[in-house]
């Protein structure tokens, strides 16, 4: 059968959470999978409720199970495109047919090219405090400069620690920016950093392009957030000035019968907003599934209502003409 009333792109927290949604609601779900979570080199997550601590996996894992026994069903493959009716083609070959798609595809974090900092990626090379600050806490902290917004990443990271270095690298500091960390205790380190020194399997230091080595216990790094909405663009989804497709808050896109959820639409959102997203773009689905239902059934209906209020005419009518 390929045919279903929802087909989920992505099996993230959005996804899982959306998929989970509808198959309580006695919808027939497909999840379709590539199996590359963004959060994959992470060993724990953390801020989600009852669940802080839990590998990753294992939270996909229950997810899965979840899903599966409401009558769920997943596919282990990769969208390649979809065609509005809709029409999902997978790379394997073949396509599923749905009333409604989600697409929960999540965004890829592009990386400064700097020897070692993609190796470490979610172990002692770090982007969100909120996920990663407290194991770390109170250890030498750096922050690397890559972006525009990165020494208000610095500043966030300080309330975690008071001995921190900011790596300037490329970034040329404003005087404002240089009292604000200075003011903070935070000390500015110059040089463009060269690459990571990585002694076994630990971050041992940054070394900079003048041969200094500094040596924070782990790093810091704002990377630049690349939507996976080549889907949703495809479609003609309408996207906004920085390139992510435009959504209202239950999660509709532009196009009719598409929502996406969680990071391909949100570059913030965290495993626990993530969930919630898909939640409420399911909720919002099932609730257009149904009113689609009852025009359907409305417009069925309807001939056999005419063809009664004829036959009930045509014998009051004869009944006239007999006299009774």
């Amino acid at each position: 059968m390929n045919e279903y009333d929802v087909v989920v792109v992505g099996g993230g927290p959005a996804g899982l959470n959306a998929a989970l949604v509808l198959a309580r609601a006695r919808r027939r779900v497909a999840v379709v999978d590539a199996g590359r979570p963004r959060n994959a080199p992470a060993t724990h997550l953390h801020g989600f409720l009852s669940r802080d601590g839990m590998p990753p996996q294992e939270l996909l894992t229950a997810g899965r199970a979840e899903v599966t026994g409401y009558g769920g069903r997943f596919i282990d493959d990769t969208v390649t495109g979809i065609e509005r009716g809709f029409r999902v083609h997978l790379a394997t070959g073949g396509a599923l047919s749905a009333r409604r798609v989600i697409v929960a595809t999540g965004l890829r974090d592009d990386l400064p090219a700097i020897p070692g900092l993609a190796e470490r990626w979610g172990r002692d090379v770090l982007h969100c405090p909120y996920c990663h600050g407290y194991e770390v806490r109170d250890r030498p902290l750096g922050v690397l400069a890559g972006t525009a917004d990165a020494v208000q990443h610095a500043l966030l990271v300080r309330q975690w620690s008071a001995d921190m270095v900011f790596f300037a690298h490329t970034h040329d500091l404003t005087p404002n920016e240089r009292e604000r960390l200075t003011a903070r205790g935070i000390r500015i380190v110059e040089g463009v950093v060269s690459r990571l020194v990585i002694d076994g399997d630990r971050l041992a230091g940054v070394e900079l392009d003048r041969g200094s080595v500094v040596a924070p216990a782990a790093i810091f790094v704002r990377p630049r957030f690349v939507p996976s909405n080549g889907l949703l663009t495809g479609l003609g989804c309408q996207v906004d000035d920085n390139g992510w497709v435009v959504i209202d808050q239950m999660g509709r896109t532009s196009v009719p019968g598409i929502w996406a959820a969680g990071n391909a639409a949100d570059p913030r959102a965290q495993v626990i907003t993530a969930a919630g997203a898909g939640s409420a773009a399911a909720i919002a689905m099932h609730a257009d599934l149904v009113d689609e239902d009852v025009q359907r059934a409305v417009a069925d209906a309807r001939p056999f209502s005419e063809a009664l209020e004829r036959q009930v005419t045509e014998v009051v009518l004869t009944g006239r003409r007999h006299g009774l």
